[in-house]
């Protein structure tokens, strides 16, 4: 009775790793799925030149998304993309993704683009 139960246990550890390593494997597949870009260039839109003038607003939008001045930021990306033809990812910073957005300047010297 005692090597049935001994069995039993040591079968039941075994189909227990099995699963957590089968359930680990799908999840990990999943999330890289996820993570893949949807098209054939993940950097479209980020780098310079890579936008059209039309597909600026959309971006500016989420750009200045979380801002409490978004008139002037709309307003500042939109001439921004104009010119770069890029936005860069994210609400804030990532600037170094787009060196026209970057390094184009005020008279007094501080960042123009949002």
């Amino acid at each position: 009775m005692a090597k049935i139960q001994g069995i039993l246990m040591i079968s039941y550890v075994l189909m227990l790793v099995f699963l957590t390593e089968n359930l680990q494997a799908s999840s990990t597949e999943l999330l890289a799925s996820q993570l893949q870009p949807q098209g054939n260039n993940q950097m479209y839109g980020i780098t310079q030149g890579s936008l059209r003038p039309q597909e600026c607003a959309p971006r500016c939008t989420s750009r200045c998304s979380k801002t409490a001045y978004k008139k002037p930021c709309m307003f500042y990306c939109q001439k921004c993309c104009a010119k770069c033809l890029c936005v860069p990812p994210g609400t804030y910073g990532n600037k170094q993704v787009c060196p026209c957005y970057n390094n184009w300047k005020t008279k007094r010297g501080g960042p123009k683009c949002p």
